[in-house]
């Protein structure tokens, strides 16, 4: 059994994992991989379709509030090690970082299973840019790793919280993903196992 981890590191690794805005001086963009792409509920002035290299969209985090409950938990989207993964990119006006900051992490970060952190993403026009990402934490407890295809489809179908249901969001960012005229190769057969049901 292990040692139960102790008060002040346990505080210090929740603090660490808000890295705060970018410096003023440099532009702040936000990267969406899942619902952040179809409702990022903040205003920006820009969007850009952009790819992210060293991570990969994944459904590998129990989700207990927003698409889920601790008894009967969902499963959501993180950004995993390996790969790569294209999604949207939205640069917010300078005035509305610290609202915009705030905002997400009372959204993404309510059990603080994500990172947050500033990676390069190369967007659609060519250019490269720094941008705020949630990444998971494979520590934490909420982390559920590389799942059966068969799991994950009980998960999201028995999923259902303070957002909605699981299959629903689920749905809405493969079909914006679609729509977007991007392909994520990994989730391919999610869709048409849903559809099947």
């Amino acid at each position: 059994m292990s040692k139960p981890e102790p008060v002040a590191d346990s505080a210090r690794k929740r603090q660490s994992s808000i890295a705060g805005p970018l410096p003023p001086e440099s532009d702040f963009w936000v990267f969406g991989y899942a619902s952040l792409m179809w409702k990022p509920g903040f205003e920006f002035v820009e969007q850009q379709r952009g790819i992210l290299r060293g991570f990969h969209r994944a459904l590998c985090v129990y989700s207990h509030r927003h698409r889920g409950t601790l008894e009967r938990p969902g499963l959501v989207m993180g950004l995993d090690r390996g790969g790569s993964c294209r999604g949207m990119a939205f640069r917010v006006a300078p005035e509305k970082v610290a609202e915009t900051h705030a905002y997400l992490t009372e959204r993404e970060q309510i059990n603080r299973v994500y990172f947050e952190v500033y990676p390069n993403i190369r967007l659609e026009d060519g250019r490269a840019i720094r941008a705020l990402a949630y990444v998971v934490d494979r520590s934490h407890r909420q982390y559920a790793g590389r799942l059966s295809h068969a799991e994950i489809i009980r998960l999201i179908e028995q999923g259902e919280g303070q957002s909605g249901a699981c299959r629903e969001y689920v749905l809405n960012t493969l079909h914006c993903i679609a729509a977007m005229g991007m392909t994520d190769h990994a989730l391919d057969w999610l869709e048409r196992a849903l559809s099947a049901r």
